[in-house]
């Protein structure tokens, strides 16, 4: 396909669920004019449990449904097929840009941190596949980099709480040891969202933490990575003062999809437009 021909296509989006919506929001919000196709793998999430082989298979499948469809751009808005599935699916795609949310999360991160002391919190896959501390040593060598599995965010997120006294103590719970030490030299500088879910948490977090604390949400600097891809690959769509359409697919449950929706994304989604698509027969 001609890069002409495919200025016209979506993006495709796809995540384990709905915490990739926080992507797609920094997609509309910085590129309104490009159309954008969602897809959540509501059936089988969480993701951030499974075995790097099932995450593989789950993110070809979905990544397979996109490109049926007709895509320019693949972005995997889930941090942990970024962790454990770009490279298969660069393979099985050789022609189209797929960029996940790792890279860029991370060279922000070891931009961002003034002392290079960094803490990434994910989901427990995400943890184990260690992508994140590689990718910060790659932008920032010598970089102080710690993981922490924060599953307890991900349920809270989906449930809406997000704030109030509760958060605030999970909060505690997880990040006192890095960034709440006595000695100020031996805390952690910048905190790095590794899970979509987690800039839910982003007001609650810069209370806790402080203004001196980077926080770096890798759905945004995604986004910006995406618009540089684009305007790279000269597929970028014209600009229009209309807002392109976006389209959502789930593989279960379109009402819960559209529910917790709102925890994510400041418009309304009917669950009338949420389309279901079974990967597994695809």
């Amino acid at each position: 396909m001609t890069a002409k021909a495919s200025v016209s296509l979506p993006i495709g989006v796809f995540d384990s669920g709905v915490g990739g919506l926080t992507v797609l929001k920094a997609l509309r919000e910085r590129l309104p004019h490009e159309p954008l196709i969602y897809l959540g793998d509501t059936a089988r999430l969480p993701y951030g449990t499974k075995s790097a082989a099932a995450v593989s298979a789950y993110a070809l499948e979905a990544a397979k449904a996109l490109v049926s469809v007709g895509i320019k751009a693949l972005v995997v808005a889930d941090n942990t097929s970024s962790a454990h599935a770009l490279d298969a699916l660069r393979a099985e795609f050789p022609g189209l840009p797929v960029l996940g949310v790792v890279e860029p999360g991370a060279q922000a991160a070891g931009h961002a941190s003034p002392r290079g002391k960094i803490m990434v919190i994910a989901t427990e896959s995400t943890v184990r596949a260690g992508t994140y501390p590689r990718s910060i040593l790659h932008s920032r060598p010598g970089a102080s980099v710690s993981q922490l599995a924060c599953p307890l965010f991900v349920s809270m997120a989906e449930e809406g709480m997000v704030d109030g006294p509760i958060a605030m103590q999970v909060a505690r719970h997880y990040l006192a040891n890095a960034f709440l030490d006595p000695e100020p030299l031996e805390r952690a500088d910048c905190l790095l969202l590794g899970c979509t879910h987690f800039p839910a948490f982003l007001p609650l977090l810069r209370q806790l933490l402080g203004p001196n604390v980077a926080i770096v949400d890798s759905a945004t600097t995604t986004a910006r990575a995406v618009e540089d891809l684009l305007e790279n690959r000269a597929i970028s769509a014209p600009k229009q003062t209309v807002p392109a359409p976006v389209r959502y697919f789930a593989t279960d449950a379109p009402e819960r999809f559209a529910r917790v929706a709102a925890v994510f994304v400041p418009w309304a989604i009917d669950p009338a437009e949420v389309n279901i698509i079974d990967l597994v027969h695809q």
